[in-house]
Order: C-alpha cells, then sequence, then structure tokens
C-alpha cells in the first residue's frame, strides 16, 4: 500500500485555518465580530488543538479508518466509542458517556415536570394509587381505587398499563376515560397539561406540630414544589420541621443550592467547589430564611445533592442528623450534549461542606445514629420495616409523645414495596443544568 495515501485531506492546521479566515470575513460583512469567538472552554481554544501532536494523530487515524477501511463505516458509533473510550480511560464511576437513550432517561428524571393527568396507575389492574393536588385528574373528580376500563369509549382492560400510559400522553386535545368505581362506571373528560412531577410529599405529623418533608430527586422544578409545601405546613402552625432525604441518590446541584436558600440566612456559605485545589464558596445570596429547628433524615443511600443539602443546613443552619452515614459522593459533574443526542458527563470538583470538608467516600455522620428494624418471616425475608429514624426524630421534638411504629402493623410507615405497586416517573423533562449526578429510576407504577 502507498504509505502517501496515508495523509488524505487537509492537515488540521489548515482546516482551522480556513474556519478563521471565514468567520472572519462574515463577521466584517455583518459588522458583527464575537470576541474569543474561536474558544472552546475558557481555557482552550482551537489555535491550542491544532498545535496538539496526540489529536492531530487520532485525527489521521480516523481519516484513514473512514477512507481506506475495507468495509462501511458508521461514522456516527464510531465517534461514540471513542468518547466513551476517553470517558473510561479516566477510571471515574461518575464520569461516562451516555448515549441518546440514556440522556433523555437523565434529562427526563431531572427535569420536574411532565405532560399528563397528574394520577398514578397500578400496572395489575390498571386502579388510580394516586391523584396529585390541582391536576385534570383531580380537578376531574378521579378517587384513588378508580380502575380505568375504557379511553375514549374503547374497551383498555386487555391493554397493558404502559400501553394505555402511553395512548393517554399522545393524545392532544380532550379525551373521556371511563372509570369502574365500586358497582358504578363514570366517564369524565380531560386533556392533559404540564405538571409538576411529584418529588415531595409532605404533611403534619399526627398529634405535633412537626412537619414531615421527604424529598425523592433533585429536579429542576423542587425548589417550586418545597417552597409550596412549606407555606402550607407553616400555615398550619408547624413549629419545626423533619427532612427526609433517605434513599434520595441526588440530582441537580443548583436544586441542592436552591432548596438551603430557602432556609439559610443570607451571605452564609452553602458548599465550596475544590477545582484542583482553587476553592470557590457559594453562599446564600437571598433575603430568605427560615428559624425554626430542622432534622434531617440520612441513610446510607443518601448521596450527592442530599448530602450538599443535609451539610448544609447542619452547618449554616444548625439541624440536627438522625439516622446512618451517609453514601459519600463528594463530586460534582458538568454534563456537554452532543450533536448526536448523547451526552458526556464527567467529574469537575470536590464539593467541601461550609466548614471545608470533604465527604467523598466517607459520608456524613448523623448525630443520632440510628437504623431502622426489619420484620421477618421464618426464612429472614423481610415483610416489613419499622421507621425507627423517623420515630426517633419525631421523639426529639416532642419527647412527651407516645409513639412506637412497631407496636402493631398499622404503624409501620414504611412496608416492602408491592411488586404491583412501586412508581415510574414518566416525565417529559426538559433541564441544560452543568451539573448532575446519578438519578435512581424506579419502575413498576405509571405516572400519567
Amino acid at each position: 500500500m502507498d504509505k502517501k495515501n496515508k495523509n488524505i485531506g487537509f492537515s488540521l492546521t489548515w482546516v482551522l485555518i480556513i474556519v478563521v479566515i471565514t468567520s472572519i470575513v462574515s463577521a466584517l460583512t455583518t459588522g458583527v465580530i464575537v470576541y474569543n469567538n474561536n474558544k472552546i472552554t475558557s481555557k482552550v481554544t482551537y489555535a491550542d488543538l491544532s498545535e496538539d501532536k496526540s489529536l492531530n494523530e487520532f485525527l489521521q487515524v480516523y481519516a484513514s479508518i473512514i477512507s481506506e477501511y475495507y468495509e462501511d463505516i458508521d461514522k456516527d458509533e464510531l465517534l461514540s466509542k471513542a468518547i466513551a473510550a476517553m470517558m473510561n480511560y479516566l477510571g471515574d464511576d461518575y464520569t461516562t458517556y451516555l448515549d441518546d437513550e440514556n440522556t433523555n432517561d437523565l434529562v427526563n428524571s431531572l427535569s420536574g415536570e411532565y405532560q399528563g393527568i397528574g394520577v398514578s396507575i397500578n400496572n395489575s389492574d390498571k386502579s388510580i394509587s394516586t391523584v396529585y393536588e390541582d391536576t385534570p385528574a383531580y380537578r376531574a373528580g378521579i378517587k384513588e381505587g378508580d380502575i380505568i376500563i375504557a379511553f375514549n369509549g374503547e374497551d383498555v382492560t386487555a391493554k397493558s398499563t404502559s400501553e394505555l400510559v402511553n395512548e393517554i400522553k399522545s393524545t392532544s386535545g380532550k379525551f373521556t376515560l371511563t372509570l369502574k368505581r365500586g358497582e358504578e362506571e363514570i366517564t369524565v373528560t380531560l386533556s392533559n397539561e404540564k405538571i409538576l412531577s411529584p418529588n415531595i410529599e409532605y404533611r403534619l405529623i399526627d398529634d405535633t406540630k412537626t412537619g414531615y418533608l421527604k424529598i425523592d430527586t433533585f429536579s429542576k422544578t423542587l425548589e417550586t414544589q418545597v417552597r409550596k409545601a412549606l407555606t402550607k405546613l407553616e400555615k398550619e402552625n408547624m413549629e419545626n420541621l423533619i427532612i427526609d432525604l433517605r434513599d434520595n441518590t441526588g440530582g441537580y446541584l443548583d436544586a441542592a443550592y436552591n432548596v438551603a436558600s430557602l432556609f439559610i440566612a443570607k451571605d452564609k456559605i452553602i458548599y465550596s467547589l475544590d477545582y484542583k485545589n482553587n476553592v470557590t464558596n457559594y453562599t446564600d445570596k437571598t433575603d430568605e430564611h427560615k428559624n425554626y429547628d430542622i432534622i434531617v433524615l440520612l441513610n446510607k443511600n443518601s448521596a450527592s445533592a442530599s448530602e450538599i443539602l443535609a451539610a448544609a443546613l447542619k452547618e449554616s443552619y444548625g439541624a440536627k442528623i438522625v439516622g446512618e452515614t451517609s453514601f459519600g459522593k463528594g463530586r460534582v459533574q458538568q454534563t456537554m450534549e452532543l450533536e448526536n443526542g448523547g451526552m458526556v458527563k464527567y467529574t469537575s470538583a470536590y464539593w467541601l461542606t461550609p466548614k471545608g470538608d470533604c465527604i467523598d467516600k466517607k459520608g456524613i455522620t448523623p448525630d443520632y445514629p440510628i437504623s431502622n428494624e426489619n420484620i421477618t418471616d421464618e426464612e429472614d425475608n423481610i415483610l416489613a420495616i419499622i421507621d425507627r429514624q423517623l420515630e426517633k426524630a419525631i421523639k426529639i421534638f416532642n419527647p412527651n409523645l407516645n409513639i412506637d411504629f412497631g407496636k402493631n402493623a398499622q404503624d409501620v410507615i414504611n412496608s416492602v414495596d408491592n411488586p404491583n405497586n412501586s412508581s415510574i416517573e414518566s416525565n417529559d423533562e426538559n433541564n441544560n443544568s452543568n451539573n448532575a449526578s446519578d438519578v435512581n429510576n424506579e419502575d413498576d407504577n405509571k405516572e400519567e
């Protein structure tokens, strides 16, 4: 083979020169010149890359493969594999390449909103397990326990729950659902709306002035949801608050910052970022803050944004931690969306607590260490979980309250999931935030 044919096409330097000249001519003809237009990032320019011998060598190999390999090449797939290999080389569990499908899953799970009617539907029998407030379903009078038997007059009993949900979501304009409620059949007319994906649950604990706020994930709309919840709880004369971050694996860094800002006083540190020993503090910029006592519940699955919020509340607000030592994810990731629909997600810095501590691989140690209690059968299968952690938090705020979550089955707060009745978030979420972390996807119950 003639080695001269290996150098096919222009060199990278000549390509960049042509691009720069074309850009300048275009800018002059329109009367606009953008300063530092050739920058790829804040620290790297196209000129830097043109002088990178290793990158030139990579491009020469790429050119050789696409022009001389004996079979047809999918160039997009070839480059996707090259990008994935770069991410894998770094050896960081949180640095990865996501294809278009996984990118959509990540973005959707963190957007905090979706198109639907505002219910959760059980997979087993298409019954309604939850109706969310201020949604089309709520306004139409749909109730928990109703069973969907027809969509637009067509029987759906033979269809899967996924098929039904997809039909509902893809329908524009008004449609009807026929529901079985006991012995009665009713038909309601609805239309899809953009709905906040419910990332929280909240209530006042019975016979107390203690609020309970559980956060499932740190989505784009979390601050709005938490703000509404606090307003309602405060109107009910809440005196103290339990924030439950157990099994919350994180989400957007901005969401953790914004929620912390609802509680913490102005100018106090919420977190810091350590980029190669260059530390930047991120302080509360708002005039808003709270004065009531807070307890945060953590367990070994509380990670990332959960730990950021917990550390901020502990060190800049005075909250106490109850439960188990958290996961210990002390790194933050940036994301870059690619033209092929995929995304690269890579670690960009360590985050530090307000006192300057790095909890990576160490976690946050609780002030009141306590584990939950499992109820098992003779074969050690878990039948239920007695929530001793929540019980402890309630007792700290209400020492004279006589409660025992293990007294009988009705007192058990967290029971083992029924495989026919758990939840999936089917959201239509979009967020271009540069700071995201891994997300749990649950898989058994359809939200519509």
